[in-house]
């Protein structure tokens, strides 16, 4: 009788491991099946200004606001839509590599790489009002209207008071394979916070509670043969137009800027 036994307790326990795997592959399965992953439908193209190498692009009151990087040609600007031409341009110091801007009430917010310095200006004459300090990289941010939201180029999203600019908390965004890295330009949209994924052409889709993926932007091809054979860098830029739910994005150094319609898998 004791023989049996210790024949079958390691049978037993083989096959429950077995189970237990299965189970956790059909869980992880599941999770991606839950996890929304979009194409895109172009519904209209605009010039972009190639020179542009695009950090930050925020929609508002009919035009676009941008922000570009890398040292020496770092600028805040703001952009006729439908031509693609610079209205107005604020260019920073050569020591600074601009990023992710934001508009919050009257006033635009930008952030800088490595140097830790963020600025605020008047939105109207883009007259800087004031500096300020944040203990990370500066990538990307937003605001969900109470808080900053700002992202860092790693899988964390960090939020700021956005009188004072102290950090009141952070959240780590994720999907079902663990942290989500390179998280870059960021907007805020019904609820749920875009962000581009550097050196990909995906968009993330973010719960703001959970910090999970909801949802995947695929956006290979925005870019046809002819662009790619200038001078491009990646897709990095999404505005948002709350009045007329129109979505833009765009990329460094990109020629265009595209208009696009989500459009659900089949």
């Amino acid at each position: 009788m004791k023989r049996i036994v210790r024949i079958w307790v390691p049978v037993l326990l083989a096959a429950l491991a077995a189970v237990s795997l299965a189970f956790y592959l059909d869980s992880r399965a599941r999770a991606r099946h839950a996890v929304v992953v979009y194409s895109y439908k172009i519904v209209n193209t605009y010039p972009h200004d190639q020179n542009a190498f695009t950090q930050g692009l925020v929609f508002g009151d009919g035009f676009l606001y941008e922000g570009t990087g890398l040292r020496g040609r770092s600028s805040l600007r703001k952009v006729k839509l439908e031509t693609g031409e610079v209205l107005q341009r604020r260019n920073l110091g050569y020591e600074f590599f601009g990023e992710g801007v934001t508009i919050y009430g009257n006033k635009i917010i930008q952030l800088t790489l490595q140097t830790k310095a963020g600025f605020v200006y008047d939105k109207e004459s883009f007259k800087l009002l004031r500096e300020f300090n944040y203990p990370s990289e500066g990538w990307g941010i937003t605001h969900d209207g109470k808080r900053l939201i700002v992202s860092d180029g790693t899988s964390t999203l960090h939020f700021l008071n956005p009188e004072t600019f102290e950090k009141i908390g952070r959240i780590k965004v994720k999907d079902c394979d663990g942290p989500v890295a390179g998280l870059n330009e960021l907007e805020y949209i019904q609820g749920q916070i875009y962000a581009n994924v550097w050196k990909t052409n995906r968009i993330a889709q973010i719960n703001l509670q959970t910090g999970k993926v909801v949802g995947w932007i695929e956006l290979a091809g925005l870019l046809g043969p002819k662009d790619r054979g200038q001078l491009v860098d990646v897709l990095n830029g999404i505005a948002y137009d709350a009045e007329n739910d129109r979505l833009f994005v765009t990329g460094k150094w990109w020629p265009k800027l595209f208009e696009i319609e989500l459009v659900l898998p089949e």
